[in-house]
């Protein structure tokens, strides 16, 4: 588990491809490799790895073809930063929100607009995903707990969310850098998907159960 609050940005060495299949994907992270054992959990960019080799401040983990699929780890080259975040200890402090590490799927940053020291974004939002995002609820962007601050209406067959960037977030994780057009992984609340499949399976109207 992880609580959204990235402690580096790491610098891509190298993504080596094995067709669609799979890749591996090699980082530097002075701070992240502290400490770091084999089999370690990473969330990279709010996807969650698995370290499987360290040299050092390096560092890799294999990235299967679904991942590759469903979020940006496949487009990432060397020279690129990426936000990262051990795992939470047990009785570790919670600061941000409860992340999983499983993206739900990828967005784009439609608006950027800086207003004095923060920074507002709209992000466009796969359809599917929009019912699980709520005005002051939350969501992980890149592996960065955010708050949202407004919504698209239900109806919208566009939907966006927006967020505020404080000073720190700009300075410390890639989202102050994000270009308009850019990609990012999206982690919705887990609290949202487990109460929606919960009530899947509610007694109907009429029922004897």
């Amino acid at each position: 588990m992880f609580t959204g609050i990235v402690a580096e940005q790491g610098t891509v060495l190298g993504i080596e491809h094995d067709g669609d299949a799979s890749a591996t994907l090699r980082l530097k992270a002075p701070t992240t490799t502290d400490g770091l054992a084999l089999g370690g959990s990473i969330a990279v960019n709010g996807v969650c790895l698995t370290a499987t080799q360290i040299d050092g401040q390096d560092f890799s983990v294999d990235v299967m073809g679904e991942t590759l699929v469903r979020t940006t780890i496949g487009g990432l080259a060397p020279g690129d930063t990426v936000n990262l975040e051990r795992c939470v200890p047990a009785g570790g402090r919670l600061d941000g929100h409860v992340v999983q590490g499983h993206v739900d799927g990828v967005g784009e940053l439609l608006e950027r607009e800086a207003l004095g020291n923060w920074d507002r974004l709209r992000f466009g939002v796969p359809a599917p995903l929009a019912r699980y995002i709520a005005e002051k609820g939350s969501i992980a962007v890149d592996g960065v707990s955010l708050t949202v601050t407004a919504v698209s209406a239900a109806a919208e067959p566009a939907p966006w969310f927006e967020v505020g960037l404080i000073p720190t977030t700009l300075e410390e994780t890639g989202l102050g850098a994000k270009p308009v057009g850019g990609r990012v992984n999206l982690e919705v609340d887990v609290l949202a998907k487990y109460t929606e499949r919960l009530l899947s399976f509610a007694p109907q109207a009429g029922s004897t159960r």
